[in-house]
């Protein structure tokens, strides 16, 4: 990532840190979130890419070697088999720089945290 003295204030200044390549990445994965999601709002919250849909939705941030996405514990656990592969954290994946990322598993999650919020929205209501 560049240095900026400020923090980005918007999910296109802080794409606009990084190198071309990474850029490109970020771009993908930004449009993957807004296709699956396009009632979602964009912000920039813990200095990071943000989605929100009655509550964050999910995060992701770019880093020298790897790409996080952030889409709280029960995004991960749901499809434990499916991320395997990758160094996960609690709420955290991370897909390295060196591999394919995986657009089809991101919108999944995507997808799943949409209605896990839904659902939590509905359940407050009743």
């Amino acid at each position: 990532m560049k240095e900026n003295k400020s923090a980005p204030q918007t999910i296109d200044e802080y794409i606009g840190n990084f190198p071309p390549e990474i850029q490109e990445i970020l771009e993908k994965i930004r449009q993957t979130i807004r296709e699956t999601a396009p009632e979602a709002k964009e912000k920039i919250s813990y200095q990071i890419p943000t989605f929100t849909l009655n509550g964050n939705l999910v995060h992701f941030a770019g880093y020298k070697t790897h790409i996080g996405f952030y889409p709280a514990p029960s995004g991960i656990e749901k499809f434990d088999k499916e991320v395997a592969d990758y160094k996960t954290g609690k709420g955290t994946l991370q897909f390295p720089l060196d591999k394919s990322i995986p657009y089809k598993l991101i919108k999944r999650i995507v997808k799943f945290r949409i209605s896990e919020n839904l659902n939590k929205t509905h359940a407050k209501k009743r």
